[in-house]
């Protein structure tokens, strides 16, 4: 006999229709899996075998051959075992069916029969949703962050018994809702605010303009001026997640299976922080089955890179396109997969190798020719790439002693909410939303300069000989100054702070 069951795969951090065709023959006993399924899909004969027996049914001893399909679609993971398994049982006669038609089933299966769960499930409820269904059935672990989507009833289960009880009938399964609004409420709490920050004001300022343009920004500074701190507090201040935004951001990481259990939304921005020996697979994404790496980790929030010059170089100039075109195009010599990664880059590093040349409080061990030598690591193109560099001195001991109140991370992300309301409806009919995506043509149009702003930049320009992605740099950080002003036109004042900003022009790449 023939059945059919529909199921889905995960391709990048997208779900794709599956159905899963088995037929049943008389001949020798065999179990073959044809679509262009990988290791892991052709294994579960062994698990969908014990799993149908030790939950009290009887296994065919026939020949089964079970179609993927589209077979031209490369089939991996685990989630084709509970398909599979209702598949055969519908096949030989144990379930109807027209009783098995309206559902989609995913979900991995031990040799006992229970149902583990699996990476991607969120990317296959939302594709079942899109392409008509109203229930799903899932693994019980799963069944949080399935139940977000919209319009469509998850059903739980925990055993292949249980599944195959509900579709006949004799086993009530109640399908999981989840309160959108409790998650956003419960989960917009931070563990650093800006408040807790004693002095610094000037890089808060900095990191304000960042969160409000989505500029990427460099801190240099000696160690224990507050770099990481400062880094790990900026989060607080940029505005919340929109549903569609913690949506996209749950299904990357959902798709690399590291949401936490029973988590069914990401709500905070993600904050990312890998260490300098990661490599350029685990910073940009890869492998023989291509996932996401930590800049689509830190899609829609904060890629942190600390000590930055002791990255290796090639690493960090992976980082060039995803800055740029705001997601990873991964080539494989059998498919091409495409993920988001539009992050606001926050990096940090020491003005030399010992980190003391601009503390006045230690002297500097290092000769120039290390302090060339590690400044050289950072190329170019990539410094340039950065929109605000900033000079972290050392806190005197005067302002830890103080213990001045300051701004909240509430006070300041009301000021960055109401610039970022101004550039969504700059930007309304474009496909960017800040105003550090900005093209060149967006530039000439929404950041014209008066004579004396032009004046100024002008100066400027011939004397820190600033490149023309530099001077496009100074000018979308003017506007965004303005914008926190809440100015409709960029003045001369806004200028000359932005190119305070950029302290690596000074004097060279860094001003010694």
């Amino acid at each position: 006999m023939l059945s059919r069951i529909s199921s889905c795969a995960v391709e990048g951090i997208h779900g794709s229709m599956v159905d899963v065709e088995v037929d049943i023959r008389f001949g020798l006993p065999a179990f073959v899996t044809v679509g262009l399924p990988d290791a892991a899909v052709k294994e579960s004969r062994e698990r969908v075998r014990a799993a149908i027996k030790n939950s009290g049914y009887t296994f065919p001893d026939d020949r089964i051959t079970v179609n993927l399909a589209p077979a031209d679609v490369k089939k991996d993971g685990t989630a084709f075992d509970l398909p599979t398994a209702m598949a055969i049982l519908t096949a030989s006669g144990a379930l109807p069916q027209d009783r098995v038609a309206p559902f989609l089933f995913f979900g991995e299966l031990s040799l006992d029969g229970r149902l583990k769960p699996v990476k991607g499930s969120l990317p296959m409820a939302m594709a079942a949703r899109k392409a008509g269904f109203q229930s799903i059935v899932v693994p019980h672990e799963n069944r949080r962050e399935t139940s977000v989507v919209q319009g469509l009833d998850v059903y739980p289960a925990k055993t292949l018994s249980q599944v195959v009880g509900f579709v006949l009938g004799n086993v009530d399964l109640v399908p999981e809702t989840t309160d959108v609004h409790t998650l956003f409420r419960d989960g917009g709490r931070h563990d650093t605010d800006f408040s807790e920050i004693m002095g610094q004001e000037h890089v808060k300022r900095a990191l304000e303009i960042s969160a409000a343009g989505g500029h990427n920004m460099l801190m240099t500074g000696p160690p224990g001026s507050g770099k990481t701190m400062l880094a790990r507090s900026f989060p607080s201040i940029l505005p919340p997640l929109s549903f569609e935004e913690a949506i996209e951001t749950t299904a990357i990481f959902s798709v690399a299976g590291i949401l936490e259990k029973d988590q069914a939304l990401v709500t905070r921005r993600p904050f990312r922080a890998p260490h300098h020996t990661i490599s350029d697979a685990g910073l940009i994404g890869g492998g023989h089955h291509p996932r996401p790496g930590e800049v689509s980790l830190a899609h829609n929030g904060v890629l942190f890179l600390d000590e930055l010059p002791e990255f290796r170089k090639h690493v960090l100039e992976v980082l060039r396109q995803p800055l740029e075109d705001r997601n990873v195009t991964i080539s494989r010599a059998a498919s091409s997969l495409t993920f988001p990664s539009s992050f606001s880059l926050i990096a940090a590093m020491n003005p030399c190798p010992c980190g003391y040349m601009t503390d006045t409080t230690h002297a500097c061990t290092c000769s120039p020719a290390q302090i060339d030598r590690y400044r050289s690591r950072l190329s170019g193109p990539l410094l340039d790439r950065i929109d605000l560099h900033i000079d972290v001195p050392a806190v005197p001991f005067r302002e830890i002693r103080k213990g001045r109140a300051s701004e909240t991370s509430a006070d300041v992300r009301s000021r960055v909410s109401a610039a970022r309301d101004i550039q969504s409806k700059r930007f309304m009919k474009a496909a960017i939303h800040a105003n550090a995506q900005m093209t060149n043509r967006m530039i000439h149009r929404h950041c014209a300069l008066d004579a004396e702003s032009l004046s100024l930049l002008e100066q400027a320009i011939n004397r820190l000989g600033l490149s023309a992605r530099a001077y496009n740099r100074v000018i979308k950080i003017s506007r965004t100054i303005a914008d926190l002003a809440g100015e409709p036109d960029i003045r001369a004042v806004h200028v000359s702070e932005a190119i305070q900003y950029r302290s690596l022009d000074r004097g060279g790449r860094m001003a010694r």
